[in-house]
C-alpha cells in the first residue's frame, strides 16, 4: 500500500477558495490513479474527484464540477484539489486515496487512503 498524507483543510468563509494537497510515499506513484472522497458528520463517504495515471483524464462528482479542479504532479508525488466558490455544504473531512487501475475513477477500487483533512466552510 502506498501512504498518503492530506494537508491545506482549515477554516474558509463562503465563497474563498482552499487548495488540498496529498502527499505520496513509495516508488510507483505514477501508476496510480487518485481520488479525492470527502465525509461530512451523519453522512456517507463521497467521491470527490478523481484524476488516471497520466492527468490525462479527470472525473467529478455533480455538485463540485465547476468548481473543483484536480490535479496531479509525478514528479512530486503529490495530488491536489483546487477548490473555489466553497460553500457550508462541502464543509467535510476529506480523504485522498489511491487506485491500482491507473485510472481514478469514481466506481474504482482505491485501496490506499490517507487520514484526512477538515474543512469547514462557514456562512
Amino acid at each position: 500500500q502506498v501512504q498518503l498524507v492530506e494537508s491545506g483543510g482549515g477554516l474558509v468563509q463562503a465563497g474563498g477558495s482552499l487548495r488540498l494537497s496529498c502527499s505520496a510515499s513509495g516508488r510507483t506513484f505514477s501508476v496510480y490513479g487518485m481520488g479525492w472522497f470527502r465525509q461530512a458528520p451523519g453522512k456517507e463517504r463521497e467521491f470527490v474527484a478523481g484524476i488516471n495515471w497520466s492527468g490525462g483524464s479527470t472525473y467529478y462528482a455533480d455538485s463540485v464540477k465547476g468548481r473543483f479542479t484536480i490535479s496531479r504532479d509525478n514528479a512530486k508525488n503529490t495530488v491536489y484539489l483546487e477548490m473555489n466558490s466553497l460553500q457550508p455544504e462541502d464543509s467535510a473531512v476529506y480523504y485522498c486515496a489511491a487506485d491500482s487501475t491507473g485510472r481514478g475513477h469514481p466506481v474504482a477500487y482505491f485501496h490506499s487512503w490517507g487520514q484526512g483533512t477538515q474543512v469547514t466552510v462557514s456562512s
